[in-house]
């Protein structure tokens, strides 16, 4: 699994449940893993498909990847036969079909949350703070709707001598995070990543204006947490939550997570909207979710899908939300109880309506690598946007045919 307290602590709990429901005799050995550790253990070493581990968490970047190489089982007949409560109706279609290849389905959603802006809504209340908001800027403080608007409101919170920062990224280089961003940059603008031939496609003037603007964004020292080229999501997410940002675009998750912890510093004083929108764009979200799957080498799979239906259960699925994870129900995010401890969980079906995906490709982890190579050239270096996008372009062109 993801190595994430809330994914740790939720897991333990599902197997003791289903153990003692059951009467399973069979020990679980859980094991958390970064990002990077967990896609060679399971995908490049092939784990899955040599049956080094039954189950795996594997999320949707991944999985076209995983079912190519053979690696998953296929869960349809299990699901024809014996299929989990309210399946499929008891999600929304935007969480069923990243996994769904033809006829066979090689995974069930586990976590979810498309990416938000998260921001604090206490701040934005206070009153000194709206007087001298209009008095620098002549207008009133408010969630910030375009990119332009993000910035300003940004470098308006941002008082590194109280240890709060307008606002906090996740730009260490890991293949996904500033790929996310460039995504979103991208859409926001009206931009697409695939052409009509189902092609990624990066020298588009929409691309060059999203790096453009991210690369201007991410070199403002007066509106972004210091430790940001560091952090990846869990971290930049962890800072937040410490109070130490007005607001960051980050994944759903890290907002709830901040009402449900022990902690509990900002219980109560946060809120969650649209990404922003570029210009002439409109604000957009992304989504990439958890799956559980079940390798094709696994010795134990009837019994490992007997646990994966036990826990994507109302019951289940709700407890992870309770914990700090995203439950996939259409359930979960209604509930009067999960909406009470998190008052904009309801927003979360809002956001699957405005998300958007990533190409499903065999080989996305390669293609990820390479735009992040890209976003990296250019906010390290002063080589001309446009140029940077071809050279890239043209190496992409070789990948998309792999």
């Amino acid at each position: 699994m993801r190595k994430f307290e809330p994914f740790e602590r939720s897991m333990k709990q599902a197997w003791e449940a289903y153990a003692k429901a059951t009467g399973c005799s069979l020990e679980v050995e859980l094991v958390a893993m970064d990002l990077h550790e967990l896609y060679n253990e399971t995908i490049q070493q092939q784990g899955l498909k040599k049956g080094v581990w039954d189950i795996a968490h594997i999320n949707t970047d991944w999985v076209c990847e995983a079912y190519t190489d053979n690696a998953l089982c296929d869960l349809a007949p299990w699901l024809q036969a014996n299929p989990p409560e309210d399946y499929p109706n008891g999600w929304s279609t935007s969480l069923l079909s990243m996994q769904r290849f033809d006829e066979q389905v090689v995974g069930l959603p586990f976590h979810d949350g498309p990416e938000c802006l998260i921001y604090r809504k206490d701040l934005f209340e206070q009153e000194e703070n709206k007087s001298a908001f209009y008095k620098q800027y002549k207008r009133e403080l408010k969630v910030p709707q375009t990119w332009d608007e993000y910035v300003e409101v940004a470098q308006f919170f941002h008082r590194p001598m109280d240890k709060l920062y307008g606002s906090v990224m996740a730009l260490y280089p890991d293949g996904h995070n500033a790929v996310f961003d460039f995504c979103l940059q991208l859409w926001s603008r009206g931009g697409n990543l695939v052409d009509a031939l189902g092609k990624i496609r990066l020298n588009t003037t929409e691309a060059e204006k999203a790096l453009q603007f991210y690369k201007a964004l991410v070199s403002q020292s007066d509106c972004i947490h210091p430790n940001s080229f560091q952090y990846e999501s869990v971290q930049a997410g962890a800072a937040f939550a410490r109070g130490e940002a007005a607001m960051m675009v980050n994944w759903f998750g890290f907002a709830s997570v901040c009402e449900v912890t022990k902690e509990g510093a900002l219980r109560g004083k946060i809120d969650i909207a649209s990404v922003p929108a570029g210009n002439n764009g409109q604000g957009t979200s992304l989504n990439v979710y958890w799956l559980y799957t079940i390798g094709s080498g696994s010795k134990y799979a009837s019994i490992a899908y007997d646990f994966i239906r036990f826990a994507i259960s109302r019951q289940m699925d709700k407890q992870l939300t309770l914990n700090g994870g995203i439950g996939c129900r259409v359930s979960t995010w209604k509930d009067p109880f999960v909406n009470q401890m998190i008052p904009y969980y309801y927003k979360l079906e809002l956001l699957h309506e405005q998300s958007q995906t990533l190409p499903r490709k065999k080989n996305w982890a390669a293609i990820a690598n390479r735009i992040d190579q890209l976003i990296q050239e250019v906010l390290n270096g002063d080589e001309v946007i446009a140029s940077l996008l071809e050279q890239a372009q043209e190496d992409i062109n070789i990948l998309d045919h792999e």
